[in-house]
């Protein structure tokens, strides 16, 4: 797996070289310069703040855990995906680590990043749909209508199967361990069991898992101001029904191309496809996803270097300890 997504990558930048070159770096540089200095920090700060209600919607699954303690474990999670040449599931992971360094159990912050994730994109199925809508009834001739409809279906598809999974897939893995009898499996079956068993009571809290998924769809929609906002400084504003039906199926696209590290290469290729029928010209469009590209860098550079510091910390202070006699 890891040599698909190294090969992903690689030709990943090599079509988002290929696009850059094809239409001309000079005009895309010109066309990050109109967005400016002021565009870029405008979209960093949007996104730190979005931040926020996305760690309330992994606070609502604990009822327990401070908000600040989930706003730091999903920015995070957030930076060593976006800014690493990581998988999201390494996210996934640093992220719930991040968390149970707080106080959280581990089996409470990984189940909680499960059923987090799970309604995140759960989430993103009728911001596609709601985006896809918009899209066809501004571009009634659209060709990618089909294609996006039938991407949505397996996406949902996929989403109840995972559903299933977390709500099933654990017993067998119990019934697995019983089999098995002592030793590692037996020390698996408990720790699936407990997972389990988490997972079981977030879902049971019927209310704090609609306020989630209602915070994360919110959050979906939210997200799609930045590029509102830079193309309204750049001078080429449009209406924020196109600007969502554009961001909506771009991201769509990056999670249909999860096995390419930060879609690098699809989200280029998205934002020169979806934007061309509003008049997004391809050198703008390039523009506003490398300026967003830069923004994953400029905003998780500096945290995932601030955690790595509490890291080596953890790390030394464990060295130092003398173990008692």
């Amino acid at each position: 797996m890891k040599l698909i997504s190294i090969i992903a990558a690689v030709a990943g930048v090599a079509v988002a070289a290929l696009l850059v070159t094809w239409f001309g770096v000079g005009a895309v540089l010109h066309a990050i310069r109109e967005i400016g200095i002021i565009g870029f920090a405008a979209i960093c700060a949007l996104h730190l703040g979005l931040i926020i209600p996305l760690g309330a919607a992994w606070k609502a699954l604990l009822p327990d855990v401070a908000v600040s303690r989930a706003v730091w474990a999903r920015l995070v999670r957030d930076s060593v995906a976006e800014a690493l040449p990581l998988s999201q599931v390494g996210g996934y992971v640093v992220g719930a680590r991040a968390l149970s360094l707080t106080g959280v159990r581990w089996s409470a912050a990984a189940a909680s990043t499960i059923v987090d994730v799970t309604l995140e994109f759960f989430a993103q199925l009728p911001y596609t749909a709601l985006g896809l809508a918009l899209f066809v009834w501004l571009q009634p001739d659209t060709q990618v209508a089909l294609p996006m409809l039938v991407g949505l279906m397996v996406a949902a598809a996929a989403a109840a199967a995972f559903m299933a999974v977390q709500h099933r897939g654990f017993r067998y893995l119990d019934r697995i361990s019983g089999i098995l009898g002592a030793g590692w499996a037996e020390r698996g079956g408990a720790g699936a069991a407990v997972l389990h068993s988490q997972l079981t009571g977030i879902y049971r809290r019927r209310i704090a898992t609609l306020l989630s998924f209602a915070l994360h769809f919110a959050c979906w929609v939210a997200s799609a101001v930045q590029l509102w906002v830079l193309l309204w400084l750049a001078g080429t504003p449009l209406p924020f029904a196109a600007v969502l039906a554009i961001e909506s199926l771009v991201y769509a696209t990056r999670t249909a191309g999860f096995v390419v590290p930060q879609a690098i290469g699809l989200q280029e290729g998205a934002y020169i496809v979806f934007g061309a029928g509003f008049g997004v010209s391809p050198e703008m469009a390039l523009a506003v996803s490398l300026l967003k590209r830069g923004r994953d860098l400029a905003t998780g550079l500096p945290v995932v270097a601030i955690w790595q510091i509490i890291e080596a910390q953890r790390l030394l202070r464990r060295r130092t300890v003398i173990p008692s006699e």
